[in-house]
């Protein structure tokens, strides 16, 4: 495996092939990630569809194959599309994903029209516009993959010259206009450097699966950061190895089209990014999902250890408890209550009397009693929210964190003393501090 590797990376036609389509990868997915934030990610399959008819065209005026022909009919073509679907928009009812289907599949219908048409010729079999179907990199000659390097050189190029402009017309395009930015221009400039990524690309990957080479390495850049100078970089980084990793499978594998596997490999990273990107993927999403549910489920077992032992000091009974009375206070999934008792048996907040009854400690008393007295504050808020307004408004994370009015909190324990829900299991080296404060 690892011979026939090295093999045919030292062909050199394999090595031009593998650069063209890691510029390629790189283009597509820089400028996929403009079209991803501006709402605009099936642009890229109705250009690709909407190239077709334009190539076919240029086969019949030009009589054979030649890629930069076939290149300046698609981006004819596209760029008619793009005006077509902006006239749509602008002088009708209808809305831009209804224009996008519509040119779409006119276009799309209308090139396969010609297809037929060629392949029923004389020439049809050498016209090599199957290619541009499903996309196929070994078929390449050294003109067309200089022809592709070069242009995806120049995307690349012109993204860098304009990203202040781009960026910020892609995030506030009323301003850029109100800064005096030719907004008309970048947004033309823009679409036209998106036609062209997706018409350099169609021999490569193809009509069907074009708009997935712009698109995909964006949304797998885009789990990863939140900074777009960052996922644009990234963008360019997956889409490169994405165009290598597809095009170097079609060159081992036989009668493997390139487009399939390029976004194949495109797809993997996106699934990678999916699930282990740091903040926005499935594991780290499921991590902090466990860690919400189990800090709740500490909370619910203190406050209700809390409540149960001020019941039972008010009424002078054993203030010891089952796990299935601290169920019925409130509710803790039961797999999480048994660790959670573990943890606060090793933490000193209860003491273990039996297998399954616990007591509340003087630790666990101060730590409840704080949380216990948030608690109540905040349902004593919400109570009263619109007698209090005028104190400060108030979130649960203010109690938390301690950012009430003194004024407020005397509010707060006034109502807490009439409405009898002061905390009366007070520690003993607190109540002279504390209790009085409260009083």
């Amino acid at each position: 495996m690892w011979s026939e590797l090295l093999y045919q990376l030292q062909d050199p036609n394999t090595q031009w092939v593998l650069f063209g389509t890691l510029l390629l990868g790189m283009a597509s997915g820089v400028l996929g990630s403009f079209a991803l934030l501006r709402k605009q990610s099936l642009i890229g399959d109705a250009m690709a569809h909407a190239a077709l008819p334009g190539v076919c065209i240029a086969f019949l005026l030009y009589g054979q194959k030649s890629l930069l022909w076939f290149l300046v009919g698609a981006a004819i073509s596209g760029l008619i599309a793009a005006w077509a679907i902006q006239t749509i928009v602008r002088h009708s009812r209808i809305k831009e994903d209804s224009a996008l289907g519509l040119v779409l599949s006119v276009f799309f219908g209308f090139g396969i029209v010609l297809l037929t048409y060629i392949q029923q010729g004389s020439s049809g079999s050498q016209s090599g516009l199957d290619d541009f179907i499903f996309g196929q990199a070994a078929s390449m000659v050294w003109e067309d993959v200089r022809l592709i390097t070069i242009a995806s050189s120049l995307l690349l190029l012109l993204t860098f010259l304009f990203f202040k402009e781009f960026k910020l017309l892609t995030f506030d395009s009323q301003f850029a206009k109100g800064a005096g930015l030719p907004v008309s221009f970048l947004n033309g400039l823009l679409m036209t450097l998106i036609v062209s990524a997706v018409v350099i690309g169609l021999q490569t990957v193809g009509v069907v699966l074009m708009a997935a080479m712009l698109i995909t390495p964006s949304i797998a850049a885009r789990y990863w950061t939140e900074k777009l100078h960052i996922m644009i970089i990234l963008s360019g980084v997956i889409g490169g190895i994405s165009g290598i990793a597809g095009t170097y499978l079609s060159t081992v594998t036989e009668g493997m089209a390139t487009g399939p596997l390029i976004i194949l490999a495109a797809t993997f990273m996106f699934l990678i990014s999916l699930i282990f990107a740091p903040e926005r993927g499935l594991l780290s999403l499921l991590i902090k999902k466990w860690k919400v549910r189990k800090a709740t489920a500490k909370e619910h077992v203190l406050l209700s250890f809390y409540d149960l032992s001020e019941s039972a000091a008010a009424e002078n009974r054993d203030a010891c408890f089952s796990s299935e009375e601290v169920l019925r206070k409130r509710p803790v999934p039961g797999g999480l209550l048994l660790s959670v008792l573990k943890g606060f048996e090793k933490k000193g907040f209860i003491t273990a009397v039996s297998e399954d009854t616990w007591c509340l400690t003087d630790t666990g008393i101060e730590v409840s009693y704080d949380l216990v007295l948030r608690q109540r504050m905040y349902e004593m808020y919400l109570m009263h929210e619109m007698e209090l307004a005028h104190l400060q408004q108030v979130r649960k994370e203010d109690l938390d964190e301690g950012n009430l009015s003194k004024e407020l909190k005397a509010s707060l324990s006034v109502l807490l003393k009439k409405h009898k829900r002061l905390p009366s299991l007070i520690p003993n080296h607190l109540s002279a501090e504390r209790g009085g404060l409260l009083q």
